[in-house]
């Protein structure tokens, strides 16, 4: 038999399920009614003994159980997966058409009719019920175990690219429990009605909808990895149109990591960025961090520690690990011993507000490159937590480059943010302001080379809103956007810290590099695509507005009205120019008052005068008030 016709076929009736199965139904108590009458009669008389109105009888016998079946929703049932509770449903729904049947023949004094066939005729047509519903379980349990190995329900799946990814990831799903690949769609006009791992390719990617309908599908495969960015968020959108969960296979950085491509995963944010790869000068960075000493404080951070991951890469002689949540350095450690178990490793919890250790650790371990990552960045909370911030965020990048100047390290590279630019909360003014420390000490004497690495947000890390909304989304909603017109740039995590080792590789003193962050993308757009690829439609899951928070800026931006940028030999770096004349003497008032606080817990001023002191450093901070 030609099982894979006969699930075609199958799948191509789904649409029709509810009609047939009441049609089916409703045929089944015909069955029944003469097979009681042939049991109670006997073959002799179940005809001649039977009254002239017994076929009305029967269309309202019919009427009475089609209503019975629809009020009490049987025709909705799925027979694939029929049991105990279907068949008590349809055991009430018998019992319940037939009482009522039973009941209105006595009372037309319909007395022809046998009571033994009033009385049985719904045992009769439970039990027949029950076995098509059975045998149709057990013909497809066997039907998906001829096609697939499997008697499981299947996950049916749409593959979209049928090249060498899309032929290896059905080696690897068709025969694993669970899935089963129906077909391809490719937009190669020679693949059109080819067979690719002896799968068939159905049509094009724009008709993903329609054969999604047609085969019962149940998720879409996007195994484009080495397609262009416009190809494969082309693909995602015509995925994103079906309406169902769409997975996709790793790229190539995550197969180049060991992950098999059968390995399917969830769409993420970053694969709906529709950013080409980063090129880097691998030689001039290998050159630069190769057999050296490597400081990363915020090392268990989710910047940190991807800084961690690339920086390992190149083979540093050690790498210090310096970060105050114990969790967190634990995570990193354990990861990093696993995936490099020959690179030495030191791990310091510590604090950037502690001068005095971080003297010690710098005096110890002689790091000769120092990526600063260690920051509070979660704007709401910072607006709350002013003094905090300014520690943490200003004074540790003195408390830091000034161990960095002292220990004699040769290169001491700041992260710093967007919303440095034109600041309107408390942690992008506290951002700034070690902006210009950093710059202050690049005038210092000495062999360090001080600089600082400005980007957007980053998809993924800590305090943004994409595993926010991912969790809102898991709830069922609603996925809440502070305003509909408000947009971010993003990178992701590893982008962002391949750009800063190789910004720090080629930088000089005192400059100030901005990553290219691409175009701007709106969050409430972000959202959606986020809803959509998840399977969800915007009236099952609802994207709610709440306002801009205190602080919030509608948009960011990545530099200030009078600065300019300059090209680097690396297309995704710029070399910042920026236009204040002031920002070294700046950056002195800054360090000698901070100087002076030392690492005091204590606030010296109340909140608002703090954003006094921030407004007097920086004249661009105009704080928002927005509630």
């Amino acid at each position: 038999m030609n099982w894979q016709f006969l699930d075609t076929l199958l799948t191509r009736l789904r649409a029709h399920r509810e009609a047939i199965a009441l049609a089916l139904d409703v045929a089944v108590v015909v069955v029944a009614w003469q097979a009681t009458y042939l049991f109670r009669l006997g073959f002799e008389r179940w005809f001649a003994a039977r009254p002239a109105y017994d076929g009305a009888v029967l269309l309202g016998l019919l009427l009475i159980y089609a209503i019975a079946f629809r009020a009490l929703r049987v025709p909705k049932g799925m027979w694939r997966f029929s049991g105990f509770g279907e068949v008590k449903r349809l055991a009430l729904a018998c019992a319940s058409a037939g009482l009522v049947a039973a009941t209105l023949v006595q009372m037309a004094r319909l007395y022809g009719v046998p009571r033994a066939v009033l009385a049985l005729h719904p045992l009769f047509t439970l039990m027949l019920l029950a076995m098509m519903r059975m045998g149709y379980r057990m013909l497809y349990e066997h039907m998906r175990s001829r096609i697939s190995g499997s008697a499981l329900e299947q996950r049916r799946a749409l593959v979209m690219g049928a090249g060498d990814a899309g032929r290896l990831l059905v080696a690897g799903l068709q025969h694993t429990q669970g899935w089963v690949i129906v077909g391809f769609l490719d937009d190669a006009p020679e693949k059109q009605g080819a067979r690719v791992a002896g799968v068939p390719v159905l049509g094009r990617l724009a008709q993903a909808a329609e054969f999604a309908t047609l085969h019962g599908i149940t998720h879409v495969i996007v195994a484009m990895p080495g397609a262009s960015v416009p190809q494969r968020r082309y693909a995602l959108d015509m995925a994103g149109k079906v309406g169902l969960p769409v997975l996709t296979v790793p790229n190539s950085e995550e197969l180049l990591s060991g992950r098999a491509v059968n390995q399917v995963r969830d769409i993420e944010p970053e694969d709906l960025l529709g950013r080409e790869p980063v090129e880097l000068d691998e030689g001039g960075i290998s050159e630069c961090l190769n057999g050296k000493v490597v400081l990363i404080t915020g090392a268990g951070g989710s910047i940190g520690s991807e800084l961690c991951r690339q920086v390992a890469r190149y083979g540093p002689s050690k790498i210090v690990l310096y970060e105050l949540s114990e969790l967190a350095l634990y995570t990193i450690e354990q990861e990093l011993s696993e995936k490099f178990p020959h690179l030495p490793l030191l791990r310091v919890i510590g604090d950037v507000k502690d001068r005095q250790q971080l003297r010690f650790i710098f005096g110890k371990y002689r790091p000769q490159i120092v990526f600063h990552a260690a920051a509070y960045k979660h704007v709401p909370l910072m607006e709350e937590n002013a003094w905090a911030a300014l520690r943490n965020n200003t004074l540790g990048t003195y408390h830091a480059s000034l161990a960095a100047l002292e220990s004699g390290a040769e290169r001491f590279v700041l992260i710093s943010t967007d919303k440095a630019v034109n600041p309107t909360n408390v942690m992008g003014a506290t951002k700034r302001a070690a902006e210009l420390v950093v710059g202050h000490m690049a005038g210092k004497q000495g062999a360090t080379k001080f600089m600082a690495v400005r980007f957007g947000n980053v998809l993924g890390s800590s305090g943004s809103v994409i595993p926010k909304f991912k969790e809102q989304i898991a709830r069922g909603g609603p996925v809440t956007v502070t305003h509909p017109d408000v947009t971010r740039y993003f990178m992701t995590i590893p982008e962002a810290a391949r750009l800063v080792v190789q910004a720090g590789a080629i930088g000089d003193s005192g400059q100030v590099f901005v990553l290219d962050m691409g175009e701007p993308i709106k969050i409430v757009d972000l959202a959606r695509d986020m809803i959509r690829l998840s399977g969800h439609s915007s009236d099952q899951i609802r994207v709610e507005f709440t306002g801009l928070r205190r602080g919030e800026k509608l948009y960011e931006e990545l530099l200030a009205d009078g600065d300019r940028t300059l090209a680097t030999p690396f297309a995704a770096l710029r070399l910042a120019q920026l236009g204040a004349a002031g920002d070294a003497a700046a950056g002195a008032v800054i360090v000698q008052w901070l100087a002076a606080q030392g690492a005091a817990a204590e606030p010296p001023m109340s909140e608002a005068e703090l954003r006094t002191r921030l407004k007097q450093w920086l004249p661009e901070y105009a704080p928002s008030e927005r509630p």
